[in-house]
């Protein structure tokens, strides 16, 4: 027999081989396994409609420690998602959701939210990570940069929503997160930066109306902004690139 036989039929190469056909099996099972703690059981979208687990089936919860001594299973037996108010517009499985009442506040399709912690998020050393300048004084606009704070806040519709108050500086990654905005009818709200078009007159947004300002999502605490504050504040902007008009709904052609 050659080096590495066993028998006439069976040696080590081809043990090996084996033995890693089924290490890999193995290992696509337990992908997919963990990738269903997030997301399942699934949601159908309609009144009493089946939970869908997919396989394998969802797997025992887990516990995991946080960094700020919390601790977290996943999945959450007690899984609370984002509340959303719409209605399936068929009775199978997967059938798009249309809005019910307000769409920018449906919790669906380009408004849709994650029921993230209520908490701001930190940085490593403990202190809040997004505040505005007015907290973070050691940081300040670049000057060879336009400073909004002062300038008209223009909806879609170029009529004007407020007034720019201030700016949220993330200071982790050093950069502006959101605008503030004194509304014209009173009270604050945020602006993602990434839904702002920043020029030397105006800060203009496309994605809702002047009017629609006065519905943004408002902050619990004026100086911080939490993790399920920012994905309400978002879904809310995001939501209006679709909903803010009724012609927006429409096809292009």
């Amino acid at each position: 027999m050659e080096t590495g036989a066993i028998t006439q039929y069976v040696d080590v190469a081809q043990l090996v081989l084996y033995a890693f056909w089924a290490f890999f099996a193995g290992l696509i099972y337990y992908l997919l396994r963990e990738n269903h703690r997030e997301g399942y059981p699934m949601d159908p979208g309609r009144e009493n409609g089946p939970k869908v687990e997919g396989w394998p089936a969802v797997p025992e919860p887990k516990v995991y420690k946080l960094a700020d001594g919390r601790e977290m299973l996943s999945p959450d037996p007690n899984r609370a998602d984002g509340d959303y108010s719409a209605q399936a517009r068929h009775g199978w499985n997967g059938s798009p959701l249309e809005p019910v009442g307000n769409p920018l506040l449906a919790g669906v399709g380009a408004g849709a939210w994650a029921n993230r912690a209520d908490i701001p998020d930190h940085m490593f050393d403990g202190t809040v990570k997004i505040v505005p300048l007015r907290v973070a004084h050691e940081h300040g606009v670049a000057a060879q940069d336009t400073d909004p704070r002062g300038l008209p806040v223009l909806g879609a519709d170029g009529e004007r929503a407020g007034t720019v108050s201030d700016m949220w500086i993330d200071q982790a990654e050093i950069l502006f997160r959101y605008i503030e905005v004194s509304l014209t009818g009173g009270g604050q709200v945020l602006l993602p930066m990434n839904f702002a078009y920043v020029s030397r007159d105006a800060v203009r947004v496309k994605a809702i109306l002047a009017s629609q300002f006065a519905q943004v999502p408002a902050l619990r605490n004026p100086e911080q902004v939490t993790l399920l504050e920012e994905e309400k504040i978002m879904a809310y902007y995001g939501a209006g690139s679709l909903y803010a008009t009724p012609e927006r709904q429409e096809p292009l052609l």
